[in-house]
């Protein structure tokens, strides 16, 4: 399909100049940012290419963006890693046309969405910005001219003396601030600071000027953009809780075809030492499957082997997941073992920083890409 997607509009925002300082692709894949009100006030899904009707200032910012729509808006409660090979197809199809890239997405899973999109796009030489809105673009109060902006912006960004890109990452823009891909969570429904990352620093923030932190950006990469193609699903969530039971544990776990866990721990990676929970996680990990230790906090890190709570978790293969979100450790699962790696390489990788989902100075692993 992604192949068949070509830029339907191109809104004209150099604003009569002759050489647009930047040129950047719009990805509208759905969500609350699209849509716009009818002559009943009703809220509804509007033709995206229409956007420079509802904003006339992006004529203003001296460069050039064209607009790609799904066919079919997504409402990202809907999103699979389905859409998000497509994604990295598109992405992957007009990569050398454009200078940057902005993702418009529904807010519910854009950090999932950013997450996947990290580790798929290998070696990313230029700034993929996923941002939405919490209050639709036809609204009076509509928080959606200002991220699209402000994300413009940022995906056209480039360093004052060297010239080069300033962004070479997905990352997520919301309210005012740029947040890592991998480092990015939802935190909030009803006001406009929905995103906030709590185990790393901003990358930069929106107030009368953009202020980047040039220091925690990564670096231009040595070789050429790799697209990978394949995620593995069969993956699952499984959050801890009191009084959870045996049965409970072992459905899931038990699934006959799991290959990876995402086992959301207490505080820093405790869980109980309950002789019918641990079975369980034998059971598992000696039939292969990767079980990743995420801590329910939303912030400090997982240090298994702090309390006895859960040195008996190391012994099991659970595999500490530093300081990384649940967002990007699922998606990392998916990436990883859709590599198809030995399991001492998938174990590695697991434990490595690999698109700086987890502080390097803290990780069992190495900073490494495959």
């Amino acid at each position: 399909m992604a192949e068949q997607l070509q830029p339907s509009v191109i809104v004209d925002a150099a604003a009569g100049a002759t050489a647009p300082r930047a040129s950047v692709l719009v990805i509208y894949t759905g969500g609350t940012v699209g849509m716009s009100v009818n002559k009943r006030g009703e809220l509804v899904p509007m033709k995206f290419g229409q956007i420079q009707k509802k904003m006339p200032e992006l004529r203003q910012l001296g460069m050039q963006v064209s607009v790609l729509s799904l066919p079919e808006p997504i409402d990202s409660s809907n999103v699979t890693p389905t859409e998000w090979l497509q994604l990295a197809a598109i992405l992957q199809q007009h990569y050398d046309a454009y200078d940057g890239f902005v993702v418009l997405h529904g807010t519910d899973t854009m950090a999932y969405s950013a997450a996947a999109l990290s580790y798929l796009l290998e070696n990313l030489g230029k700034p993929v910005i996923f941002t939405g809105a919490q209050v639709p673009v036809g609204r009076i109060r509509t928080d959606a001219r200002r991220n699209l902006v402000t994300a413009l912006e940022i995906a056209a960004a480039r360093h004052p003396r060297a010239g080069t890109v300033r962004v070479p990452e997905v990352c997520v823009f919301f309210n005012d601030v740029l947040i890592r891909g991998t480092r990015a969570k939802k935190v909030e429904s009803q006001h406009y600071s929905a995103f906030r990352s709590e185990n790393y620093p901003p990358l930069a923030r929106a107030g009368i000027e953009l202020e980047f932190d040039d220091n925690l950006l990564r670096l231009l990469p040595a070789g050429p953009l790799r697209v990978h193609p394949h995620l593995e699903d069969r993956v699952v969530v499984l959050k801890l809780f009191p009084g959870i039971t045996e049965h409970m544990v072992r459905a899931i776990l038990g699934a006959a075809d799991l290959r990876g866990c995402v086992l959301e721990t207490y505080g820093s990676g405790n869980a109980p030492t309950s002789p019918w929970f641990l079975q369980c996680l034998r059971e598992a990990t000696e039939r292969g499957v990767y079980v990743l230790n995420v801590s329910q906090c939303e912030e400090g890190r997982v240090i298994q082997g702090r309390y006895e709570t859960s040195a008996h978790l190391t012994e099991l293969g659970v595999i500490g997941g530093e300081d990384i979100t649940t967002e990007a450790a699922i998606t990392k699962l998916m990436y990883v073992l859709g590599l198809g790696r030995d399991a001492e390489t998938t174990r590695r990788l697991l434990l490595s920083d690999l698109r700086g989902e987890i502080s390097v100075s803290q990780a069992a692993g190495t900073s490494i890409r495959f």
